[in-house]
């Protein structure tokens, strides 16, 4: 280390605990990766290997990405397996002396993904974990970008593979190593499993203390999470307890063979039994149709439910025909709730929130109108009016992607802004004019 520059002994330091992860390194406007990160990330990114500098084995191998344009990269890495530790400069280059602070702010993760072209909109992207105390098993899976968050509990390992291939999870968090057949059993779904050892001091609520080990699955999962993510995650929902024996067993083999949502040879939707049914105007929508078609009921009673508001739609073919004309002026709530908490909302994404929520009366009073008994679960929405009046008095109909372009609030939403806005104008005007 002392014969390095004092840059690359800060990176060698950061990147020592987050050995299992791609570096995305802040180096003004761009983000660099070094050694082991920059041969990985440059043959899978197609990026020119260059090198930067020396250290005692030779040339350091080093390539780079503009930050502005990152989350594409970071895509790729994701869907090759890999996991990123975004790494940036905590202090302005121009305002310190000597070497900037640096910190890794967020680690993206296979089952953590965020960014909107990050994740496919219809189908979830599942980060699952398990306990295990033999014979006892619990396992827990949420989807950060909706808030969604399960657990439940079992006594044998046949059903954890079951369950893990029905949920079919893009990242496995467990806290103890494995036997060498399960990983690979489990590895048939997914690549990417994660040993977590240790956990944070820090107690979730996860309203499961009345079972020790379902509240240790999902105290393992949240810790990740938060570990990974290093923010506010409001949106995640208080955890739903359910019962794997309430639906259909299938194992790896026999969900592949019948084509559910994946065909053999395509490895696509298309062909599937999902590709043949899915007729669904939402995200959302769309997402809860694949969880059904993974998820079968077993139950009469729930199955009977189910095909009531089935029958209850066919027999209104104008109310049906209305409602998809609302529908198709929905956009994804789940996930548009989650990035607003998550703190990576753009301005249009609040635009597509205002008209989604603007349309909840028109459903209600649609929904109210057809048998109340039967819809009664599908018609629990609650209208929203005093967010859609901030939206609608403060946004501009047309706003910059951005939210750092400004441009986002109307001219009279707020006086000190509207003061601020005129000071900043006038003040390039009249600066322009003493030139």
């Amino acid at each position: 280390m002392e014969n390095l520059t004092p840059m690359v002994q800060q990176y060698q330091r950061i990147k020592a605990s987050y050995n299992d992860c791609i570096l995305f390194f802040r180096l003004g406007d761009f983000y660099e990766m070094f050694y082991e990160d920059a041969k990985k990330a440059s043959a899978i990114l197609d990026l020119v290997l260059t090198s930067r500098g020396k250290d005692p084995s030779g040339k350091i191998p080093m390539c780079g990405v503009p930050y502005h344009s990152a989350e594409s990269y970071i895509a790729k890495l994701i869907k090759a397996g890999l996991k990123v530790a975004i790494c940036e400069q905590m202090e302005d280059p121009k305002q310190t002396k000597g070497m900037v602070r640096r910190e890794v702010v967020r680690i993206v993760t296979p089952g953590t993904v965020m960014e909107q072209g990050g994740v496919d909109d219809k189908q979830n992207n599942y980060i699952l974990s398990f306990v295990m105390n033999q014979p006892e098993i619990a396992l827990s899976y949420c989807d950060v970008s909706t808030g969604e968050l399960k657990v439940t509990h079992f006594n044998d390992e046949a059903t954890l593979l079951n369950e893990i291939t029905t949920i079919n999870p893009n990242e496995v968090v467990i806290n103890d190593n494995i036997s060498d057949n399960l990983k690979r059993q489990i590895n048939m779904v997914t690549e990417t499993i994660t040993v977590r050892e240790t956990l944070s001091s820090e107690i979730y609520s996860v309203n499961q203390t009345e079972h020790k080990l379902m509240y240790q699955a999902t105290q393992l999962l949240l810790d990740y999470i938060h570990h990974t993510q290093k923010r506010d995650l409001s949106h995640i929902e208080d955890v739903v307890q359910y019962a794997a024996i309430d639906y259909m067993k299938m194992d790896f083999y026999a969900k592949r063979n019948l084509e559910l949502t994946e065909s053999i040879r395509l490895k696509s939707k298309k062909g599937t039994l999902l590709w043949l049914m899915d007729e669904t105007k939402t995200p959302m929508g769309a997402r809860r149709l694949k969880q059904w078609i993974d998820r079968p009921l077993i139950s009469k009673e729930q199955i009977e439910a189910r095909l009531d508001i089935v029958d209850e739609f066919s027999a209104h073919f104008i109310e049906r025909d209305t409602l998809r004309t609302y529908l198709n002026q929905v956009y994804d709530i789940e996930r548009l709730v989650g990035r607003v908490s998550y703190g990576n909302v753009n301005a249009r994404d609040l635009i597509q929130l205002k008209h989604s929520i603007s349309e909840i009366p028109n459903i209600k009073a649609l929904l109210n109108s057809m048998n109340q008994n039967t819809l009664v679960q599908v018609n629990q929405l609650e209208p929203l009016d005093d967010l859609l009046d901030i939206l609608e008095q403060s946004l501009v109909e047309e706003p910059p992607i951005s939210v750092k372009d400004g441009g986002l609030f109307k001219v009279g939403f707020n006086t000190q802004l509207d003061e601020y806005l005129e000071a900043s104008k006038n003040g390039k005007a009249n600066s322009l004019q003493m030139v």
